[in-house]
């Protein structure tokens, strides 16, 4: 059964920043007022990071915007000291990203943050590390999604991730998350990127039995054997830029693919990329761009958990994943309006540089349980529309699950969703209305039909009594008692103007006198059953049949008979 909390939706704000590409951003608050900010999902940090003012100090009006600060916004970035609750730690090296070269420096200190703007209700939580960054290599603030705290003047006062507290709080269900960084090539709107706290959406992704172990290095922890990667359809048709496995790391916090020299010279080759030594970027000319979009190649990655065998992933982007531009300042003769088109792909230095960033997990989806110490990698969906979501909950060792705690994380058997957990509620409620309203139906009909039934069956056996009483009475009338001789032996039974002019009363007995076993029964104006005494005056349901009502004005009525009888009688036999 699953209880507790239940894993936060982050949802995207559908805006497309970045100087080294378009990617779907997500809204952070920093301090109290708040101040908002454009962030993006980092897999390998584990603070919130935003922009200080000085970020913009040497570029023009439009960089607060361009480094997500809202249009509205007055501000050039985060002001700590408009914060009522910014807290002071002092200036320490950005330690992540340092192996692939970026080097930069953070005003460190503790604020309230907040997951979306000021006005949606996501989590806020206060005492959290937040570094002001003026670095260009970060050009977007960002939220880590990393748990290990953060140590500053000792490492016995650790500060915990903001992930860790939404744990702690109870906020989340467990130490996991579910990010895909979306697809702005998609369609024109593009596909925003979709990231799960506590769980994953199982309808952005198509699922699969491949699970990862953690790396023993917790700063590497998404790392994969990269076992080759194959490209089709490009300028030289077919190629296969890695025949030999690597280990690459799954990182969004940079937006390039790292890969070895080796591999980089034919892609090279295979995509007519020119490699600017300024920038260490690979460049697309228009002609050649031109091309690509038609001839739209594909490059498939096979992930496993070694080098060359086991379980093995293929993830396949299509050219727009690698289409991207990258705006001023990464070129410094560029105006902030203009851009070049550049394919994001990085020559590695040292093993320690393969990378699968943020250009990766446009088409893969990943799904990392920290409690577990795994991970999974799958093709993420990026349909136009987008199907409904499908939020499946990761839970903590400590909680109830019928899944056993040592057993991987996998994308293809889920634990029941949210939605299908409420489903459940409903439907069983539902069930059990109908199951009531039914029961309530039938036992009305079932008393309806039982008192009705009884009343009938005593009505036609009285009616059976009647005629049965009627015909026996004028039977013992006529025939048996000793002063009526047959009437078929009366002289007047046998002159048919007798049957002409004569009141007819035996006919007129049979069809209106009230019923009775005997003459004088009769003439008294009751009715007397064979089997109950009309003296009685038991319920009419202990006796078997209905009592007749109203015996005392029967009676008069069968006094004035009686009278009539007994004339017609007495000419009978008279």
């Amino acid at each position: 059964m699953i209880s507790g909390s239940l894993p936060y939706i982050f949802e995207p704000s559908h805006q497309w920043l970045g100087v080294d590409g378009s990617w779907s951003t997500f809204t952070v608050s920093v301090g109290i007022p708040p101040q908002e900010f454009q962030i993006l999902p980092a897999t390998n940090v584990q603070e919130t990071w935003v922009p200080l003012p000085q970020a913009c100090a040497q570029f023009g009006p439009s960089c607060p915007y361009l480094r997500g600060v809202p249009v509205s916004s007055s501000s050039l970035g985060f002001d700590t000291g408009q914060s009522t609750t910014w807290s002071r730690d002092g200036i320490y090296d950005l330690v992540s990203e340092q192996n692939l070269g970026y080097d930069g420096n953070g005003l460190y200190g503790s604020d309230t943050v907040q997951l979306g703007n000021s006005t949606q209700n996501g989590p806020r939580l206060e005492h959290q590390v937040v570094a002001g960054i003026v670095d260009d290599g970060f050009w977007l603030g960002i939220f880590g999604l990393g748990p290990k705290p953060a140590n500053f003047s000792s490492f016995n006062d650790p500060q915990p991730s903001f992930m860790r507290t939404l744990v702690d709080q109870k906020l989340i269900p467990s130490l996991s998350y579910g990010y895909t960084a979306g697809a702005k090539y998609t369609s024109s709107t593009g596909t925003v990127g979709s990231l799960t706290l506590g769980g994953y959406d199982s309808s952005r992704f198509t699922p699969n039995n491949v699970s990862f172990s953690f790396a023993s290095d917790d700063s590497r922890s998404l790392t994969v054997g990269l076992q080759s990667i194959a490209a089709s359809n490009t300028l030289q048709g077919d190629v296969t830029p890695l025949t030999t496995g690597i280990l690459s790391l799954i990182d969004s916090t940079v937006p390039h693919i790292w890969l070895p020299p080796s591999a980089c010279e034919i892609f090279e080759h295979a995509f007519g990329l020119t490699y600017d030594n300024t920038t260490d970027l690979y460049l697309v000319n228009s002609t050649i761009h031109s091309r690509l979009l038609v001839l739209n190649p594909t490059v498939t990655f096979k992930l496993g958990n070694d080098l060359s065998s086991g379980p093995t992933v293929s993830i396949s982007l299509p050219y727009g994943a690698f289409n991207l531009e990258a705006h001023y300042p990464i070129y410094s003769s560029n105006s902030s309006n203009s851009s070049i088109n550049y394919f994001p792909l990085r020559r590695a230095a040292n093993e320690s540089q393969y990378t699968l960033g943020r250009t990766f997990l446009q088409e893969a989806y990943v799904i990392a349980d920290y409690e577990r110490s795994n991970f999974s990698v799958a093709q993420a969906i990026l349909t136009s529309p987008l199907p409904p979501r499908l939020i499946v909950p990761i839970l903590s060792l400590n909680a109830t699950t019928q899944r056993s705690p040592s057993a991987p994380l996998s994308i293809q058997s889920h634990e029941l969703s949210i939605g299908i957990i409420a489903a459940i509620g409903i439907l069983s409620t539902i069930f059990l209305l109908v199951t009531i309203l039914v029961a309530i139906c039938l036992y009305r009909r079932h008393r309806n039909l039982h008192t009705p039934n009884r009343q009938l069956n005593a009505k036609n056996w009285l009616k059976a009594r009647r005629r049965s009483d009627t015909q026996r009475w004028v039977r013992e009338l006529v025939a048996e008692n000793p002063k009526c001789p047959p009437m078929s032996e009366h002289p007047a039974w046998r002159d048919p103007q007798w049957s002409k002019d004569s009141p007819k009363p035996w006919t007129w007995v049979r069809r209106q006198e009230l019923p009775g076993c005997t003459a004088e029964q009769e003439l008294e104006g009751g009715w007397a059953s064979p089997v109950v005494s009309p003296s009685a005056e038991s319920s009419p349901w202990q006796r078997g049949f209905l009592e007749l009502p109203g015996h005392e004005a029967r009676s008069k009525r069968g006094s004035a008979r009686a009278e009539q009888l007994r004339s017609n009688l007495g000419a009978l036999i008279g």
